[in-house]
């Protein structure tokens, strides 16, 4: 298995300690929040994605992910989410970033609706990210939480170059046991972002194992050789304990479970 943490748990414009902290403490990679605030996003020169590249492998790290924040099953035109899309690729093509995150965003919309604008944006897209050795994750988020709201949209486009990004936070407040998440999701995968919590009300982050997630039950779930992503979102809660000084104890709980999963897998 291997290992990431968002940027989301540390300060805006820190890629050069993110990276190092990745190294420091065992982490194979780094999911880019690619936000305008942040030091790379869509809008970035190609001169400081070359920069923040050598930043990163020069740790000895990789980028996983470039976390965007298009909506793609929003109400709207489709163009102007097609364009937030196309420039997320090539931004994760430049990282060589395996993938890009992207939300639901469906908001109120019904079900039927919001899907239909998922489908048709991400099957617009979806040969653009394949072409580029990239692929769009739908993160189980907001309007669509669950494996099977994402499996429905994901099923619907059928092409490699879109997938899910599997939260495991959103798929419990959806009430979906990560069984039945990871048997939904199938082949969709991308990767799983785990992260902990003390409650459905309380949502501030906690670190790996102090919370109430079945968290052993979502790293059960992970494909062997996977990655496992550790999205702390300090950024929201500034109230929350730093991440930096949670780094080391996280990768080792998150190992603990994975050999836990793997002994009750060779004693069935």
């Amino acid at each position: 298995m291997r290992y990431a943490f968002s940027t989301l748990g540390l300060p805006g414009g820190a890629l050069a300690r993110s990276a190092s902290l990745a190294a420091e403490h065992g982490y194979d990679g780094l999911e880019l929040r690619a936000h305008p605030e942040e030091p790379l996003h869509p809008g970035s020169p190609h001169g400081d994605r070359v920069a923040g590249l050598r930043t990163v492998t020069g740790a000895g790290v990789s980028v996983l992910a470039v976390a965007g924040y298009a909506r793609v099953a929003a109400p709207g035109e489709d163009g102007p989410v097609l364009d937030e899309l196309r420039s997320l690729v090539r931004l994760a093509a430049d990282l060589e970033a395996p993938y890009v995150r992207v939300f639901p965003g469906g908001g109120a919309l019904p079900a039927i609706e919001a899907d239909a604008h998922a489908v048709r944006r991400l099957r617009e897209v979806a040969p653009l990210a394949a072409r580029h050795g990239v692929r769009i994750l739908l993160e189980t988020h907001d309007s669509h939480r669950t494996g099977a709201a994402a499996a429905r949209v994901l099923d619907a486009v059928g092409h490699p170059g879109a997938g899910a990004l599997w939260d495991v936070l959103h798929t419990w407040l959806g009430g979906e046991p990560p069984t039945e998440s990871r048997r939904l999701l199938g082949d969709h995968l991308g990767y799983l972002q785990v992260k902990d919590v003390a409650s459905p009300r309380e949502l501030t982050p906690l670190g790996l194992g102090a919370g109430v997630l079945p968290l052993a039950e979502a790293v059960a779930q992970a494909p062997p050789g996977g990655w496992l992503c550790w999205e702390y979102e300090k950024r929201w809660y500034p109230q929350a304990a730093g991440l930096d000084a949670q780094l080391a104890r996280g990768r080792e709980h998150l190992e603990r479970l994975e050999r836990s999963a793997a002994g009750r897998r060779q004693a069935e």
